[in-house]
């Protein structure tokens, strides 16, 4: 069993409906990883989506990239030890191409074309799946979570950084280069401040947890990571009237580039993730009225917050190794090659 630093369910599960319908059959199990930048969070989930165990363990990103591989790969280990798991999901973060299974990039983690899926088949024996940590999310929410019932949906989720995804009729879109719903590099303030990723004025540049508090901080003249972005919403609630502009121009910001998302790909309804999720109604009113002034010719969708919060990620890779059990597409380039070969798989194949 595994070797949890914290068990989150009791011995009798917590559900998390990962897949529609069918009987709990504690024998048929997978394993989904969701690798953050500080931790790996990682469970145990049933066709029916009860989580059997759940737990965490720190990425140790400071120890450099071979120690991270081996930290997911040992984590991956003991998760399967003595369980009669089918298969495994793994979300991680930067640039995924899922159908080669390589993590090409993470400035957060370090590393570059990392054959996860290989050293994970290599070191458990079983069929691993890859995707990408936030649209795994997108694919929880749109399934399982806060977006069902729509047609599409794009999530984004707002932390540290930001990233999205979009996902209609159940399938993620990857992109053609496994790097689309970065919507966080939108350059919505052309001249603006300097991104990490080397551009000036991106989205996340203003409206990221993490930049909201420095943006603050800074016109306050203080220490740039003195304050955070739950502190600036507690002081623009106070009437702080630097947090009040701070707050303003996030919102702006936000509203701007879900304005060119709902023009270009329609979704019907876009969930918020991350951190700033939290901020709820401080965050959904100014957005969803911001959003409403922007649009001409159509009215905006709806704006909802996630359902599965921190969990989305691993609940959206446990729903991708179940697909792949299936073979259920879980990715437009898979529905569409299902199409092209007449392929109609379901939950029942």
């Amino acid at each position: 069993m595994i070797a949890a630093p914290f068990p989150v369910s009791d011995p009798g599960g917590s559900p998390l409906p990962i897949a529609p319908g069918g009987q709990r059959v504690r024998s048929d199990l997978v394993a989904a990883m969701d690798v953050g930048g500080t931790s790996i969070k990682a469970g145990l989930v049933a066709a029916d989506g009860t989580v059997v165990r759940e737990a965490r363990r720190p990425t140790g990103a400071e120890g450099g990239v071979p120690a991270v591989i081996d930290r997911i790969l040992g984590f991956a280990a003991d998760l399967v030890a003595g369980e009669q798991v089918k298969a495994i999901g793994i979300g991680v973060p930067g640039i995924v191409d899922s159908a080669a299974g390589i993590a090409r990039y993470a400035a957060n983690l370090g590393w570059r074309d990392v054959p996860i899926v290989q050293l994970l088949t290599e070191r458990v024996g079983l069929p691993v799946v890859l995707g990408h940590d936030v649209r795994l999310g997108a694919l929880a929410e749109a399934r399982v979570g806060a977006g069902v019932g729509a047609a599409s949906m794009y999530f984004i989720a707002i932390g540290t950084g930001i990233a999205g995804g979009q996902v209609t009729g159940g399938a993620v879109d990857n992109g053609a280069t496994g790097q689309a719903g970065e919507v966080g590099h939108l350059v919505v303030r052309p001249g603006g401040r300097l991104c990490n990723c080397g551009n000036h004025g991106c989205l996340e540049t203003v409206s990221s947890a993490s930049r909201i508090g420095q943006s603050y901080s800074l016109l306050r003249g203080t220490d740039a990571s003195s304050t955070s972005a739950r502190e600036v919403a507690e002081l623009m609630q106070a009437g702080d009237p630097i947090a009040i502009q701070v707050w303003d121009d996030a919102i702006a910001a936000l509203a701007d580039a879900l304005a060119a998302v709902t023009v270009l790909t329609d979704p019907g309804r876009i969930v918020l993730g991350g951190g700033l999720s939290l901020a709820g109604e401080l965050l959904t009113d100014p957005l969803a009225e911001a959003l409403a002034s922007r649009m001409t010719f159509r009215s905006p969708p709806p704006i909802a917050v996630t359902q599965l919060g921190d969990r989305a990620g691993l609940a959206g890779a446990a729903i991708l190794a179940w697909d792949h059990l299936r073979h259920q597409p879980s990715t437009l380039g898979e529905s569409m090659s299902a199409v092209a070969a007449g392929e109609g798989g379901t939950a029942d194949d």
